[in-house]
């Protein structure tokens, strides 16, 4: 009988989530009786070994009797099992310098690598991820920042709370200063961001009106792909064709800094897409912009001023706009930057039921059954072999 595999998270720091509950474990055991399912022993996974045994799942110290693992993070290179298959998060599509070895121990090991990241519908639209989660807890963040700086209302850390629905108990009451908040992006990170701007009861503008307008009340904008970019030549936005030449685009969020008290970032980035502004920028205009929740957090990237993660433990730093360097958060010379790597690690178990369920609706039948277009396009390795899809990647795959 074939064999399905929940591993333990090894990477460090760990992450606590996972890709099955134990409720969906049971499920799964129940709809698809052809197979086995068993979960590697953790003491630090959101789900206790206790909660899947009581759910009739095996709970095991070695996986290798399973055919496929799923995981959530990168899998440390001592923790690989030879000639298996792996569903992770690898963090090796932009050709991630820091992960190079593991993609390199990936490929000597024979390993069949489908990464979550690359599961994506026909227009390029993510199948599954942690993004709504993400926007969640990083526009939490970044209003608690804003609220630590100025002084004007305090709010507590996601991680303190039990769950998602003793997190919205912590907003009544909450009243906001008149600010204006930035959101970008239209995926699954810009719904998690939009959903706590209406639990908090800010209000949403039209663009033209959030460059003209002053409010009595909190509100924000919704900047999407062709609010943000604009071709050099023509003045328009083609979405393919900016993903295909970005280069060729201007952005054009440069008009929306003197109005920004917030920006919420959840746009997609990669190498050439021009960033929302420069540090000349704020070092040339007469700027609202304090705080920055870079919820997709790409350093040196579309938040140009992103200079590295930031830590749950410390979520919080400043960068100060003379220099371009990284300070203490909350000074008056520095913009404070949220960029947290793992944010819905701070929601862990309604994160990974989230997540489970996608997983289960989506890929399960179809990884267990005949493979469908999807998942041939999102397997990176073949037994160890680049697949066509991912030739592009022959020098990052070199020794």
């Amino acid at each position: 009988m074939p064999v399905l595999g929940l591993i333990k998270e090894g990477k460090v720091p760990s992450d606590n989530r996972v890709a099955m509950t134990p409720k969906q474990c049971k499920w799964f055991k129940e709809q698809f009786t052809g197979w086995d399912l068993i979960v590697e022993t953790s003491s630090t996974r959101c789900y206790s070994d206790n909660e899947y045994q009581r759910e009739g799942i095996k709970v095991v110290s070695d996986l290798s009797s399973a055919d496929i693992l799923l995981g959530i993070k990168e899998v440390p290179i001592a923790q690989l099992i030879p000639n298996k298959t792996y569903l992770y998060f690898s963090h090796t599509k932009k050709q991630q310098p820091y992960n190079q070895a593991l993609f390199h121990a990936m490929m000597d090991k024979g390993i069949t690598l489908i990464d979550y990241e690359c599961l994506e519908h026909e227009d390029g639209q993510r199948l599954i991820g942690f993004g709504f989660f993400a926007g969640i807890v990083g526009a939490h963040n970044g209003i608690m920042a804003y609220g630590d700086r100025t002084k004007a209302y305090h709010l507590g850390r996601v991680k303190e709370v039990k769950d998602y629905m003793e997190l919205v108990h912590t907003y009544f009451g909450l009243k906001l200063p008149n600010i204006k908040i930035a959101v970008t992006g239209s995926g699954r990170v810009a719904h998690g961001i939009l959903e706590i701007m209406n639990l908090m009861d800010v209000q949403q503008v039209e663009p033209e009106d959030y460059l003209s307008r002053t409010y009595a009340y909190p509100v924000y904008v919704h900047l999407k792909g062709a609010d943000l970019y604009a071709h050099k030549e023509t003045g328009k936005y083609n979405r393919d064709d900016f993903h295909k030449q970005p280069e060729n685009y201007i952005c054009l969020f440069n008009n929306y800094l003197k109005q920004t008290h917030i920006l919420m970032n959840g746009i997609y980035w990669e190498k050439g897409i021009p960033p929302l502004f420069t540090l000349l920028d704020l070092q040339d205009n007469d700027y609202a912009l304090s705080t920055i929740a870079d919820i997709t957090d790409d350093a040196h990237g579309s938040v140009p001023i992103n200079l590295g993660d930031s830590t749950s433990e410390d979520p919080i730093y400043g960068v100060n706009i003379s220099t371009g360097k990284k300070t203490i958060p909350y000074l008056h010379d520095s913009i404070d930057i949220m960029a947290v790597g793992n944010l819905p690690n701070e929601l862990p178990r309604d994160a990974s039921r989230f997540f489970g369920e996608q997983l289960l609706k989506y890929v399960i039948p179809d990884l267990i059954g005949n493979g469908n277009e999807i998942i041939r396009k999102a397997t990176m390795l073949d037994k160890g072999k680049l697949t066509e899809v991912y030739a592009y990647l022959q020098t990052y795959a070199q020794h």
